[in-house]
């Protein structure tokens, strides 16, 4: 009368779909759906199907590439990493005491 239970072996990896991992496979579907609506509104504005076909499948093609570049160059977590490093100053200039000074004033209550 043993019961027999499956071990859930994903547990802590991330979300992966086709090699994308992560937030690549929603920028992927948000940059898909903006796409649809480019050419629902081209379309409902009476531009020739032969122009709007290739921009969206232009469009499409160099979405896809970059997601995938973008996935395979940052990984699941670099990409945020990359965008934060870039945000921090190369160095800071404080050319008086006065702000450690200050400081101290207002740790004690």
């Amino acid at each position: 009368m043993a019961t027999v239970y499956q071990i859930n072996k994903g547990i802590g990896k991330p979300i992966e779909f086709r090699g994308l991992r992560g937030q690549y496979i929603g920028w992927l579907a948000g940059g898909l759906v903006f796409l649809l609506i480019v050419f629902a509104l081209l379309y409902i504005s009476g531009l020739s199907l032969y122009i709007i076909l290739p921009l969206i499948f232009g469009g499409g093609a160099g979405l896809v590439s970059g997601v995938f570049r973008l996935n395979r160059r940052f990984g699941e977590h670099g990409l945020g990493k990359y965008l934060a490093k870039r945000s921090l100053p190369d160095y800071l200039c404080i050319r008086s005491r006065k702000v450690f000074t200050r400081l101290k004033d207002r740790i004690t209550p």
